[in-house]
């Protein structure tokens, strides 16, 4: 089987290090990656407390850290060599498990969900959804950009049926984790098992449904299975970065069937949306802070949630090591001047970008590789690198979770291009004279 290169298992480790501090230990310097086959990572712990560790609480960060790593979808598996109580050696993965479920976050419940003018239509239905499955709003499909609450809502509707008992059979999965599962079941010949499984649950709830638009045969698959649950009053809940008639290459029959319920978009929070949200976030972590810190990070931070409380984790760790508490002189050495959040930002670069090719946000974002999405992709990294001090991974990141590599290519890539090409030279002269102005004007 194909081994990791080494440098790309140093850049999965290093991305779960960053993005998921709270879960690294010391022992993952000893972990190696075993294999790379059929769209699974096995990696390699030391001992079965290990694998149980890493499997309950990590496969999700090793998942979305591969993926950004390698720039395709995989999943992440975890084994020991040691024999378990079974007999066997420790790994859930092994073969294939359709009884897997994606393991759901605590703090994602209903209570801890704030809302505002941009999320009230998608949390109501959650809400209703959650209090009476497969009776109204079937299919839910929820859509918004990265990080503005579509996985909170998910989740928390799967904690609110467990907690009310609405749903006795619940089956909540990443879309690439039902692909891997169906390619598997096929090699292997176990779709009746497959089927069992996914057409026998009372509610399926299927994070980043976008990815199905990639592959015809799971698109097919998944139209008989949606078909059996709508068909017996089953639930069927669905979350994308855009809405259904915009996932590219989605077949028009599954366009259709999942505009036949409701679909309710979560758009960007406003300020006051995201002091709350500050608010919320600081209670739940016991951080102290005061309201001129809360407008301070919630002017400076317009991007979306994660980046909100990754501010404020930034802020209490900052906090620690000086000894004192959070206040507005701290937030600004943490997070920038007052000012600073009226420079150039990756969103404003996206805008001029996307209205001088006709593209769309979720194209750029896509894994779509044809010259008219790659190269105004190209442009946007390209800008990204040369009037902002985002790091390569958080360029990456913007558009659709790529690596670093990619950007430094993208960078490379224009610039020898507008070397040799006026044309394209002119455009890009144009893009930044329209963001350097958009910022004069924001200024003024």
């Amino acid at each position: 089987m194909p081994a990791l290169q080494p440098s790309v298992w140093e850049d999965i480790l290093g991305h779960v290090r960053v993005q998921h501090p709270e879960l690294v230990r010391g022992w993952f310097s000893q972990l190696e990656p075993r294999s790379l086959y059929g769209g699974i990572l096995r990696i390699r712990a030391q001992n079965p407390l290990q694998v149980r560790y890493l499997d309950d609480l990590c496969r999700v960060a090793f998942t979305e850290s591969a993926q950004a790593a390698l720039g395709q979808l995989v999943s992440a598996a975890f084994e020991s060599d040691e024999v378990g109580g079974n007999g066997h050696a420790a790994s859930k993965d092994e073969g294939f498990d359709p009884t897997v479920s994606l393991q759901l976050n605590n703090d994602y419940v209903f209570d801890n969900f704030v809302v505002g003018p941009g999320n009230r239509l998608a949390h109501a239905a959650s809400v209703a959804v959650a209090e009476a499955p497969g009776t109204t709003y079937n299919p839910l499909f929820v859509h918004g950009d990265v990080g503005l609450g579509k996985t909170h809502l998910l989740q928390a509707i799967c904690h609110e049926t467990n907690r009310l008992g609405t749903c006795a059979n619940t089956l909540y999965i990443s879309c690439e984790t039902f692909m891997n599962h169906y390619i598997e079941a096929v090699e292997r010949g176990m779709m009746k098992e497959f089927r069992y499984r996914y057409r026998e649950v009372d509610m399926l709830v299927i994070d980043d449904i976008q990815f199905l638009g990639e592959r015809e045969r799971s698109q097919e698959e998944f139209f008989h299975t949606f078909n059996t649950l709508h068909q017996a009053q089953k639930q069927i809940i669905l979350s994308a970065d855009c809405s259904p008639a915009e996932i590219p290459s989605l077949e028009g029959r599954l366009v259709s069937r999942f505009n036949s319920g409701l679909v309710a978009s979560i758009d960007m929070p406003c300020m006051e949306t995201r002091m709350a949200i500050i608010r919320k976030k600081a209670r739940l972590r016991c951080i102290e802070v005061g309201e001129d810190v809360i407008k301070f990070v919630a002017e400076r931070i317009e991007s979306n949630i994660r980046d909100l409380e990754g501010a404020l984790v930034k802020l209490d760790a900052l906090s620690h090591t000086r000894g004192g508490k959070i206040d507005l002189a701290l937030a600004q050495e943490a997070l920038g001047p007052a000012d600073v959040h009226h420079a150039i930002t990756v969103q404003q670069i996206v805008d001029v970008v996307t209205r001088r090719f006709s593209v769309r946000l979720a194209d750029l974002q896509s894994k779509k590789r044809t010259k008219s999405i790659t190269h105004p992709r190209q442009v946007c990294m390209y800008l990204a690198r040369e009037l902002t001090s985002h790091s390569l991974e958080e360029v990456g990141g913007f558009f659709g979770g790529r690596d670093h590599t990619t950007v430094l290519h993208a960078h490379r890539a224009i610039s020898t291009a507008r070397g040799a090409d006026a044309k394209l030279n002119g455009i890009l002269e144009d893009l930044i004279q329209a963001l350097r102005q958009r910022r004069v004007e924001v200024n003024s």
